[in-house]
Formats: structure tokens, C-alpha cells, sequence
């Protein structure tokens, strides 16, 4: 694409940042749209942040997603939507009237996941590994999808009463509550959920290895992604009868809302921008029946 003075700069802020997809599908859907924007990746040291966010604000950046490990750190900067309050943690920022409009489009993300697969999450129960800040995000789809329990098994049962505590707060009617990290305890909560979920690290590095098997029916969603999609989570199920995924179309997900945040009148399919990215990097298709009904 030619750059002109009328191209509109958005971006994204991050430590480490040239492993980001972001600045990938974003340019898709950019292209497809047809709109004269582009989208730059920004390594941002802790020390820089708060002279970063300032500095693209006065560069007249339109928008900025953030990612590991700033998104609790901009708060103090920019001005809170009702979910990020809720959540704690933003993840996409829009200029306005100088400053930044704080959104979090990862439980969005989280939630278009769930619809893909198909299953209604109503009144069900849900099994969750992790206790950071995108188990936040898949509490707060969680509630928005009326799932009337969570089961949360980390490592760190300090990190679990402290998300529970945070749950009972902002989700009275939600039941949460801590599993213990052990393989019968996760076998048992297993052929209770149709949708287990993983927001743990484990699997970030290359030779890491799930410590729980799964069994049941239903999904298994893992937040983190991996090129070829076998992360540690899906390859600790290899042998379940669950449908599985790992983090690429959430990732995507909540690409499209951020996208669409920045630019309200356009809507991205986000079942082509996978196919389109899954393409790319040469793995297979993953299969959505509730993305496919919105065609």
C-alpha cells in the first residue's frame, strides 16, 4: 500500500513484540475493508510506558491494542470502560479528544469462542486452569454467557483465592470456586464441563508439558498459540473425545472487535480472517459451527 499524510497509524505496545500476530491480521483486515491505515508494532520498555502512551497520543495515533506485560499497567493513564474497571486489565485504546478510551476486547474474544463452538453455556459449569489476568477475561465471558459455575485449578492456590475473591465481587451470581491442582480432582470436574480452558503459561515454552490428562466430552480451549496449534494443553487431550482449539481464534476474535472499535461502521468476518491466517501459517481449519451460522 502507498503511505500518504491521510493514512491513519494504529498499533500495538508490548514487551517482547515481534512475536505479535496482531500486526498481521490487522493489515488483513484493513485490506479488506479498504480502509488507507497502518498498523506498526511497538517494543515498549517498563521505564518508556507512561512517555509512550503520551507520545502516540501526540503523534495522533488512532488506536493502540496492549498486550503482555502492560495490560494492567496503563491504567493510570487512560480512561476506563465499565469492563476494563471490571476486569482490571485493557487491552485496546482509542484517542479521543487527546486522550485514550480504555475497552478490553479479550473477553469479547473469550466469548466469540464460545459461540463458535456451538455450545450453550447457560446454567453450565466450566473448568478453568489459571489465575492471572486473561482467567479475568474468561470469568468476565463467562458471566456474560450465564455459566453458572467455575472451577479454577492453578498452581498458585494464593492467585486462586485471590480471583475467587475478585469473582464474588463483580459476579455475585456466578458460583467460583477453587480445584485443587491434582489429577483426580481435574478428572472428576472434566466429565462435569463441556468447555475447559487453559489461560495458564504453560505451553509458552518448547518443551513444556501439561501436567493433567483430560477426558469428558465438550471443547478444550487453550489461550496460548502456537504456529502449528499443538500446544501442551491440546496435546495432553490427544487421546479425549473433546473438540479442541488453542488461543489463534480467540486472538483473532478479539482483533475483529478491537477493529472494529477504531473503525464502528466495519465488522470483520472473523471466520474468513482465520481460514485466511490459518492458511498462512500452514495449519489446518479449525471448525466453528457458530461462526459459520453468522455467515
Amino acid at each position: 500500500m502507498e503511505i500518504t499524510g491521510k493514512t491513519n497509524v494504529y498499533g500495538i505496545i508490548g514487551c517482547p513484540i515481534k512475536h505479535s500476530l496482531s500486526p498481521v491480521f490487522q493489515a488483513y483486515f484493513a485490506e479488506q475493508q479498504g480502509l488507507d491505515a497502518v498498523y506498526v508494532p511497538y517494543h515498549v520498555e517498563q521505564v518508556h510506558l507512561k512517555n509512550a502512551i503520551d507520545g502516540l497520543a501526540a503523534l495522533g495515533v488512532q488506536g493502540v491494542n496492549v498486550t503482555v506485560p502492560y495490560k494492567e499497567a496503563v491504567l493510570p493513564y487512560v480512561q476506563a470502560d465499565k469492563d476494563v474497571q471490571c476486569i482490571g486489565a485493557a487491552n485496546t485504546l482509542t484517542l479521543a479528544d487527546g486522550g485514550w478510551q480504555a475497552s478490553n476486547t479479550d473477553w469479547q474474544g473469550v466469548a466469540s469462542v464460545f459461540a463458535g463452538t456451538g455450545l450453550d453455556l447457560k446454567n453450565e459449569h466450566i473448568l478453568l486452569f489459571g489465575a492471572g489476568g486473561t482467567a479475568r477475561a474468561v470469568l468476565h465471558a463467562a458471566y456474560k454467557e450465564g455459566v453458572a459455575s467455575v472451577a479454577i485449578c492453578n498452581r498458585s492456590p494464593e492467585r486462586v483465592e485471590q480471583l475467587v475473591k475478585h469473582a464474588k465481587q463483580h459476579y455475585p451470581s456466578m458460583d467460583c470456586y477453587m480445584l485443587a491442582w491434582q489429577q483426580d480432582e481435574v478428572t472428576s470436574m472434566c466429565h462435569k464441563s463441556p468447555m475447559v480452558i487453559n489461560t495458564t503459561s504453560i505451553g509458552l515454552g518448547t518443551s513444556d508439558k501439561f501436567p493433567f490428562e483430560m477426558s469428558g466430552d465438550g471443547w478444550l480451549m487453550d489461550a496460548v498459540y502456537k504456529p502449528g496449534g499443538k500446544t501442551a494443553f491440546i496435546q495432553a487431550a490427544n487421546l479425549s473425545e473433546r473438540s479442541m482449539t488453542d488461543g489463534l481464534p480467540m486472538l483473532v476474535a478479539q482483533g475483529a472487535k478491537s477493529f472494529t472499535n477504531w473503525h464502528p461502521q466495519q465488522i470483520p468476518d472473523i471466520l474468513d480472517a482465520l481460514t485466511w491466517m490459518e492458511t498462512k501459517l500452514k495449519r489446518c481449519a479449525s471448525v466453528f459451527p457458530g461462526w459459520e451460522d453468522c455467515k
